[in-house]
């Protein structure tokens, strides 16, 4: 089992975040707003925790509460096979557990993959696409131009799980929704890391963490990321509600907090009840197609949210 020692990079690092917010998509990009090691370059909306229109309105939302003027960009209403189905016993009506924002600006033009594109063709350096949502958009991007992808610099996803689903039995959400787009990512033959259901997992929001949460700053944007996960239903198995997409953002901030291997990593795309699910299977670097995160500190994790979310106004 590896750890990566290397904390904070010692440039901002350009990348884009492609989601579909969703609760835990509101605190990553809250994070990754809050964050200089981050030169966040675009944000792409797909369709996925709830439909394309209120991810976009919810994305739009959060980029005006963290007083940031980042565009955001809509995508893919539908997957690249088939339609999305939302997860609203998770995350409310609205994709916030019910919490209302002020309403944000408008979209920026653009249709995300092609987006993407501009920004991987436009490059100096290399850049970094995170993925907390389907992967329709950053599959799209791939797809009509594959070349670009030598542009990138490492792909991070929130996606995929050793064993088990929180959708299917055999799934987690964000690969069951689209993993044709998943697939293509990980052929893509570029470093990409993964933090699947098990690491997640180990992310709880408990009373204690939130209490904690909420006594780190005064700023709205804290008070409204605090509100949201108070917000969260409780979850059915666990002793607190999983933190799923923040942990992608953490990867970038503060590698230190997490284990990993190498791995080869595949997905089905067959109808019926394996669709989604992933297969894991530890390899040499030579070999493998993913880092795939195993463990997290997760007081470390909690500890930098609070300190991060604390610098908004």
């Amino acid at each position: 089992m590896k750890r990566r020692s290397e904390s904070v990079p010692a440039l901002a690092r350009p990348i884009i975040i492609d989601c579909d917010p969703g609760t835990d998509d509101a605190i990553a990009l809250l994070l990754a707003l809050a964050s200089p090691e981050i030169a966040l370059q675009a944000i792409t909306v797909v369709g996925g925790n709830v439909g394309i229109e209120r991810t976009l309105a919810n994305a739009l939302a959060l980029v005006a509460l963290a007083g940031a003027g980042v565009p955001v960009h809509a995508g893919a209403g539908q997957p690249i096979r088939g339609e999305f189905t939302s997860a609203p016993r998770a995350h409310g009506e609205n994709g916030l557990a019910g919490i209302v924002l002020p309403p944000g600006g408008a979209p920026a033009p653009g249709v995300a993959a092609d987006v993407i594109r501009a920004h991987l063709r436009a490059a100096t350096a290399p850049l970094t696409l995170v993925g907390i949502g389907p992967a329709t958009n950053l599959a799209r991007a791939l797809m009509a131009e594959p070349d670009l992808a030598a542009k990138i610099g490492e792909i991070v996803l929130m996606s995929g799980a050793f064993a088990g689903g929180n959708i299917t039995p055999a799934a987690e959400f964000n690969a069951w929704s689209d993993p044709e787009a998943l697939s293509v990512l990980l052929a893509a033959g570029r470093p990409l890391t993964l933090a699947p259901l098990d690491l997640t997992h180990q992310a709880l929001v408990t009373p204690s963490r939130l209490a904690h949460l909420r006594a780190a700053g005064a700023g709205t944007a804290l008070a409204t990321a605090c509100d949201i996960l108070a917000a969260l239903p409780p979850h059915p198995t666990l002793p607190g509600r999983p933190l799923h997409d923040p942990c992608a953002i953490a990867w970038l901030l503060r590698p230190d907090l997490f284990t990993a291997r190498p791995a080869r990593v595949a997905v089905s795309c067959a109808e019926g009840a394996t669709r989604g699910q992933t297969t894991i299977a530890p390899a040499p670097e030579e070999t493998a197609n993913a880092l795939v995160l195993e463990t997290l500190d997760a007081e470390g994790f909690f500890a930098l949210l609070g300190e991060r979310l604390s610098r908004l106004t």
